[in-house]
């Protein structure tokens, strides 16, 4: 008996053994693998202090520029931040954009929807690992932990305990401190050291900057994020850009001398003395080169073509920022930039065969040049717009632009294709994924005083919902910033004049060389546009196009933004670099945008109205309710409300719900369906219907 138990006893034994030595690996033995999702980044709500931040951020990547040499760590200087430079441009810039905008910026709540579809799929497929999700901005003026290594701002590059440390809260400012600010906020970790916290083993860097193309700016924060890992223990942590997933950036930076920076050339005007030769074509990029971000972008572009206008009388321009000019000899931007362009532009034949492959075209913004009104000293000029972002210089090339259809100016690309006919033209901006500030507001400013204002697709339609109160983006001249005293007299800002002899349009240069503020930089938001236009020939008329003026209509293109599919890009390169073969396709939301849903009281009914912006591949509505807000909703239409909208029209829709009883409050939820049968819900809204409550609506 003894020996048969001791028989038993040892054959658990060993069954226990094999379930401890077989037996799955726990949740918490799996490899961790850290994400950083890169933006650009910036701040929610204009405030001094945000703008501050984001300046010194920006320069803290430059060690060969006299900011970081002598302003971020010297606090005798850092009351010069908002003065130096183009802060006194930006300033009243960014105070107008972001009051168009109602005062917030929409971008980071996009990026935190983008990052949190993201983690859903990675969550959801893992393939045995754990994914830690984080993003990281280049610049974070209004939540400083996004910095790629706050610690660095705090302390600087010699580390602690060496000079001061970044602690400025605007008190030497003209307004006084900073209400609430915390003169320690770079003492905390940044995203680098919150995954090494939890114990990552690698970091995978997913890259929507400048929509996906490899660029300075988010090389920096590659940069940053090791340096970051180096000081805290993490060093030996593998770190994977996957937009420069072959390190061509890293590989074809010059390497003499060895404090080269762009800023280094730029005072010297002359290149790096040893700067190794990587082909670009044996290192693309792999986020760049897929076809989901070029559909990204072509949906876009399809939302804001016109109804009424045929695809063979629609324009398109690809507008593009360029480099920090001297990063050509490493950066490959404009590279990647037309590789997206040419995918956008087979995409967009595909799909509408009818349209001009010669109306597709690509264009930059202004750079300095020799100004002949100037003694030809290289500066700011009218002809280039006053602007000084248009370096579009192709990889390790001597500063040379991409030719034919991908290498205009903006304004010349728009003279193009008004003088061939074209009746519409929707703005692209590849580089740009999320709404901002910058398409929102500023680059439809720049294509009005061009094309005019009054040529802009909602005019006298409006879109309330993006420009509260007011309805468009535009000023009464772009240049709102620059100086408006001309010799003793205001200076005229009008593109027809002002009736005095001594107030010519435009300004008249009164400072050489023109920097920033100079009032001959600006430019009316006329309501046809300065192309075209000759004052030698005759006055504008308020009321039509005039001469050679444009006389079609244009509208911006509408961002990825909140589009699940920019989601499902960013998982599936992730998935891919970590060997979790990810294949499967994404099924976006219905592409609708809401301009309007609200609920109005009645006696004894309740009228749902809802008004889109924009409808693709919509086949209609579905109206749901309930009496409580959290409560279970029922679908009150008997039969699919159809859709009437298009993506280019506004559309409103109306459904009464009657009878319902008065003094009770109903919730309501929207329901949109597209022609595969994807849905997506809106709201709830509510209203509480009774004999008087139609003079109480609400939303």
């Amino acid at each position: 008996m003894k020996a048969e138990k001791r028989k038993w006893g040892k054959l658990f034994l060993i069954l226990l053994m094999g379930l401890i030595l077989f037996s799955p690996v726990s949740g918490s033995a799996q490899e961790k693998v850290g994400v950083l999702f890169v933006v650009h980044g910036g701040f929610s709500t204009y405030q001094a202090q945000y703008l501050w931040d984001a300046s010194v951020q920006m320069f803290s990547y430059e060690p060969n520029h006299s900011v970081y040499k002598l302003v971020i760590w010297v606090p005798a200087r850092w009351n010069q931040v908002l003065t130096m430079g183009n802060a006194p441009k930006e300033i009243p810039k960014y105070a107008f954009e972001y009051a168009r905008l109602g005062g917030v910026d929409p971008f980071q709540s996009i990026t935190n929807k983008q990052l949190a579809d993201m983690k859903s799929i990675l969550d959801s497929t893992g393939c045995g690992k754990i994914f830690e999700v984080d993003w990281v901005s280049w610049m974070s003026g209004d939540d400083v932990s996004h910095y790629p290594y706050p610690r660095f701002m705090y302390y600087g590059p010699d580390g602690p305990n060496v000079g001061y440390n970044c602690t400025y809260c605007g008190e030497n400012e003209p307004g006084g401190a900073w209400t609430g600010c915390d003169p320690n906020r770079y003492n905390v970790d940044g995203p680098a050291e919150r995954l090494l916290k939890k114990g990552v083993s690698k970091i995978i860097l997913v890259d929507l900057t400048v929509g996906g193309v490899r660029f300075s700016k988010s090389f920096d924060v590659f940069k940053m994020t090791k340096r970051a890992l180096a000081e805290n223990g993490g060093g030996a942590i593998p770190v994977t850009w996957i937009n420069d997933i072959s390190n061509l950036m890293t590989s074809s930076y010059p390497t003499v001398p060895s404090t080269w920076t762009p800023q280094w050339s730029y005072a010297r005007k002359t290149g790096p003395t040893t700067d190794p030769s990587v082909p670009f074509a044996a290192n693309p990029n792999p986020v760049a080169v897929d076809p989901e971000l070029a559909e990204l972008n072509v949906t876009g572009i399809e939302a804001s073509m016109s109804s009424s206008v045929t695809d063979a009388e629609t324009g398109v321009l690809l507008l593009n920022h360029a480099l920090v000019d001297w990063a050509e000899y490493f950066d490959p931007k404009i590279d990647d930039t037309l590789v997206v362009n040419n995918n956008i532009k087979s995409q967009l034949l595909a799909r509408h065969p009818s349209m001009d492959p010669n109306n597709i075209i690509g264009a930059y913004m202004g750079i300095q040049e020799p100004d002949p009104e100037c003694g030809n000293e290289v500066a700011r000029t009218r002809n280039m717009r006053g602007e000084n972002l248009g370096y579009a210089w192709l990889y390790e090339s001597a500063k040379q632009m991409p030719g034919g259809e991908w290498g205009y100016r903006y304004w010349n690309a728009l003279e193009y294709l008004k003088n061939r006919g074209v009746k519409h033209i929707v703005i692209g901006f590849p580089q740009i994924i999320s709404d901002s500030v910058l398409n929102l507001v500023e680059i439809p400013n720049q294509i009005g005083k061009e094309l005019g204002i009054k040529t802009w697709a909602k005019w006298g339609t409006w879109d309330y919902a993006t420009y509260p109160g007011i309805g468009h983006p535009f000023a009464d001249y772009w240049g709102m910033w620059v100086n408006t005293d001309c010799g003793g007299v205001p200076c005229c800002f009008v593109m027809g004049g002002c009736n005095d002899p001594a107030r010519p349009y435009p300004p008249p240069i009164i400072t050489c060389p023109r920097d920033d503020l100079n009032q001959s930089l600006a430019f009316d938001l006329s309501d046809y546009g300065h192309l075209g236009y000759d004052p030698l020939l005759g006055t504008p008329d308020p009321n039509g196009p005039v001469q050679s003026q444009y006389t079609g209509t244009w509208a911006m293109y509408k961002p990825a933004s909140g589009n699940s599919c920019v989601g499902h890009l960013l998982a599936k390169h992730v998935l891919n670099a970590v060997s979790c073969s990810y294949t499967q396709t994404c099924n976006p939301m219905t592409v609708i945008e809401l301009a309007d849903f609200m609920a109005e009281p009645g006696n004894r009914k309740v009228t749902i109205v809802w008004t889109t912006a924009s409808e693709i591949d919509n086949a209609g509505f579905n109206i749901y309710r309930s009496t409580e807000e959290n409560g279970t909703y029922t679908k009150i239409n008997a039969e699919l409300i159809p859709a009437k909208g298009s993506p280019s029209d506004t559309t409103t829709y109306q459904f009464i719900d009657k009878p319902v009883k008065n003094r009770t409050t109903y919730w309501y939820k929207l329901e949109d369906i597209d022609l595969k049968g994807e849905a997506a819900m809106h709201g709830p809204v509510s209203a509480k219907p009774g004999f008087f409550s139609i003079f109480s609506k609400k939303k």
